[in-house]
């Protein structure tokens, strides 16, 4: 009697479980990402992964590499993904356009001008007739910013101050190591590079626009995707945006994740790889998106005037909406 009353409870408690699992056990919500084979945030991800932060938010991380920048707002656009890393720029002129993308920072680093040591420049006014060579083109919001700086401080267009050569920030990386460029203007993960080799620091983005008269931490870089499909999947993106945070402090705490992270920088040495994390680390933004939002409006200003319709479109001031709120109404 015993052996099948043991057998009885046994059969019972399968079946309570079977009856069970489906109620506590609901599939991961799966957020496809579209990143950049040469970025920066597949860092973040990787660790939100490894460390187990977005399955703990219930989060699944789909990752679909892309070749270029106009690739991953193409995919954007064409619903291929759901989030993309992107300024908030882009989003404002897609706003004024009709169209329902939003931003929510993700990082603040972006690139300064770096000089060659033995290139005897001190100030911006010692690149006066030199190259300088510039990533991301004529309309890159950090060399319009440093243009607008020029003619407030040394005054004149860096335009006609310097030559400037625009190109890849591999290419120019590597042109200022032979010495054909005594200073370049790249993004932040190639400035690291180029510091871990000796080169030096002329001018930093919080200088340009303190230079400016703007004062505050401007996220440039973060998160973009449709307000509708955040309304729809509002729990899943707000878990995504919180184990993206655990992620942050992770790795702004942790030397160790750094070499856990090392093949996927490509460091070639521990000072490059300190230099990238040290760089990744001082670009974490604060959470006060709404100063951010202010701070972001007069940057807009600024670019619009120097970049025109070209650059931000039928955008006269920054658009409502631009910048997302967690927690708030859309």
């Amino acid at each position: 009697m015993l052996r099948h009353f043991t057998r009885a409870c046994l059969a019972a408690a399968a079946l309570f479980a079977c009856l069970i699992a489906p109620l506590g056990a609901a599939d991961p919500a799966v957020i496809r990402i579209g990143v950049l084979q040469y970025g920066t945030v597949s860092w973040e991800l990787e660790v939100m992964k490894r460390q187990g932060f977005a399955e703990r938010e219930g989060v699944r991380i789909e990752v679909v590499p892309l070749a270029q920048k106009d690739a991953a707002n193409v995919a954007l656009q064409g619903g291929a993904v759901d989030l993309i890393v992107n300024d908030w720029i882009w989003v404002a002129r897609q706003r004024a356009e009709g169209r329902d993308f939003a931003f929510v920072p993700y990082s603040r680093a972006v690139g300064g001008i770096m000089v060659r040591p033995d290139a005897n420049v001190r100030t911006l006014a010692d690149l006066r007739g030199q190259r300088l060579g510039v990533a991301g083109g004529a309309l890159d919001k950090s060399w319009l910013l440093l243009r607008a700086y020029a003619r407030k401080t040394v005054g004149e267009d860096a335009a006609t101050l310097v030559k400037p050569d625009f190109g890849a920030p591999p290419l120019l990386n590597a042109l200022m190591l032979k010495g054909e460029l005594p200073a370049v203007m790249n993004f932040w993960h190639f400035s690291a590079r180029l510091r871990a080799a000796g080169m030096r620091e002329l001018l930093s983005l919080d200088e340009v626009l303190k230079g400016l008269g703007v004062d505050g931490e401007l996220p440039m870089i973060g998160w973009v995707f449709r307000d509708e499909w955040a309304a729809k999947n509002r729990a899943a993106f707000e878990g995504f945006l919180r184990a993206g945070a655990q992620a942050r402090r992770h790795m702004q705490t942790s030397d160790t994740v750094w070499e856990e992270l090392r093949p996927l920088t490509r460091a070639e040495d521990d000072a490059t790889l300190a230099a990238l994390r040290d760089g990744f680390r001082a670009g974490i933004p604060g959470e006060d998106v709404a100063h951010a939002e202010r701070t972001a409006r007069r940057v807009f200003a600024i670019l619009a005037q120097e970049g025109g319709a070209e650059l931000v479109g039928a955008a006269t001031a920054l658009p409502p909406g631009t910048f997302w709120r967690t927690g708030a109404p859309r």
